[in-house]
């Protein structure tokens, strides 16, 4: 299969490659941005209505706000590239039944290096939290 330049193999995106690509674009814009704004500042060539459909779903996921702007809209980054993988992290938890053994079986698939993070992470939140 060919696509872009001719002869050129199609490279098949990873899932949320071009949410994260849109959320870095937005991210440097220096106030709320259009759409055209951010594809203009995208390395790929993404139709217009790609790009709105991109921020539309940003939307619905939190990572993003819009407001108004004559007949459309300016948009900005409420989340980077990080919390949207934790946004993705946790709709897939919300999905589940037993959330416990979902955790679990994540844990336990940790690296080492991984796990001291995430030991360190819960620490701080404990000592952050209402209790600490």
């Amino acid at each position: 299969m060919t696509g872009g330049e001719e002869g050129a193999p199609t490279r098949r995106r990873r899932q949320g490659e071009l949410e994260a690509q849109v959320l870095s674009a937005l991210g440097q814009a220096p106030g709320p941005a259009t759409a055209a704004w951010v594809q203009e500042r995208l390395d790929c060539d993404l139709a217009y209505t790609t790009v709105i459909t991109i921020l539309s779903r940003l939307l619905v996921k939190g990572a993003v706000s819009r407001q108004r702007s004559g007949r459309s809209f300016a948009w900005q980054a409420t989340s980077d590239e990080a919390g949207l993988a934790a946004l993705r992290m946790r709709r897939v938890l919300d999905g589940e039944a037993d959330r416990r053994a979902v955790l679990a079986s994540f844990v336990t698939t940790l690296s080492a290096d991984d796990e001291r993070v995430l030991r360190a992470l819960l620490n701080e939140a404990t000592a952050d939290g209402p209790e600490g």
